[in-house]
């Protein structure tokens, strides 16, 4: 069932986020955000345990208003669940622009209405292997290295963009569009919605969460 959300933030941002289980028996996916911090968490597994840890790390997450300091709060709050999760943070600066922290491979994206820049590096088998001039088995790319339960300051994904619109997503989006797909998308009226409709469509065979910052 997708549910599909758009909020004015009382300034210059609108937020929209959406979310479909899609053939999964759970939907482990989870979005959260307070004026300043927004945040998908993907959960490890598709379990009642692993949804019940991306709900609990994304609500904990969106308190904070310092990206790392948001991750670290996500692993602390794990520590009272069994399962666990990848997730990204992204916080609007005064600038307009964005700092972003990541553990694992949920996805941030900045736009400027035509081009599409990848601000995250996947913390996954597939890219350790490519980092070293290697190429890595298919089956690599949804193998994590790190997640919140396994996150510190020191091994926390870092990036900054000072584009105005965001895109926060799990794999279930990006697996299905890759990086084409989701620049055609945002380079018009762009929001979660139909960019997780879209993932569907392409024949997406997991959880698909977007969140839209703009």
């Amino acid at each position: 069932m997708l549910i599909d959300r758009t909020m004015p933030l009382g300034t210059a941002l609108t937020v929209t986020y959406a979310s479909d289980r899609g053939p999964r028996t759970h939907n482990a996916d989870a979005y959260a955000h307070n004026r300043r911090t927004f945040v998908v968490a993907d959960g490890v597994g598709d379990s009642a345990a692993a949804a019940e840890a991306a709900h609990a790390a994304a609500q904990a997450a969106a308190l904070l208003t310092d990206p790392v300091a948001a991750i670290l709060a996500a692993r602390d709050a794990l520590q009272v669940h069994a399962g666990d999760a990848v997730i990204v943070v992204a916080v609007a600066r005064p600038d307009g622009g964005f700092d972003v922290a990541w553990a694992g491979d949920a996805r941030a994206y900045a736009s400027d209405g035509e081009d599409l820049v990848q601000l995250t590096t996947d913390h996954t088998v597939a890219e350790y292997f490519r980092e070293r001039g290697l190429a890595p088995a298919a089956r690599l790319e949804h193998v994590v290295t790190n997640t919140v339960r396994h996150a510190t300051p020191e091994n926390v994904g870092r990036a900054g963009t000072r584009a105005q619109r965001l895109v926060l997503v799990s794999d279930g989006v990006y697996g299905p569009l890759g990086h084409n797909g989701i620049e055609a998308i945002t380079s018009g009226h762009v929001s979660a919605e139909r960019l997780v409709r879209a993932a569907l469509y392409a024949g997406g065979t997991d959880n698909a969460t977007a969140l839209v910052v703009s």
